[in-house]
């Protein structure tokens, strides 16, 4: 699926399509509809990296069995050894 933000959302919002990805990932993550691995992913960094933006926001990582199984899951998708 694509979606299309108009620039002049952009402009108006005054973000650039990186900061209002990372928004969009920070609420999916925190209303647990995501991943920690995918909310990094979905934004293009590392899960370090994305964990040191919800710790600066003061946002708790929830990671349970469910997250650690996804995420596995995407590794042997990825086929990370």
């Amino acid at each position: 699926m694509s979606l299309v933000i108009p620039d002049d959302f952009l402009q108006v919002a005054r973000m650039s399509e990186a900061d209002l990805k990372l928004e969009i990932a920070i609420l999916l993550f925190r209303q647990e509809k995501i991943t920690l691995g995918t909310a990094s992913q979905f934004v293009g960094m590392n899960q370090l990296e994305f964990q040191r933006i919800l710790g600066r926001r003061q946002i708790p990582i929830h990671y349970g069995v469910e997250d650690f199984r996804q995420d596995l899951r995407t590794l042997e998708a990825n086929d990370w050894r």
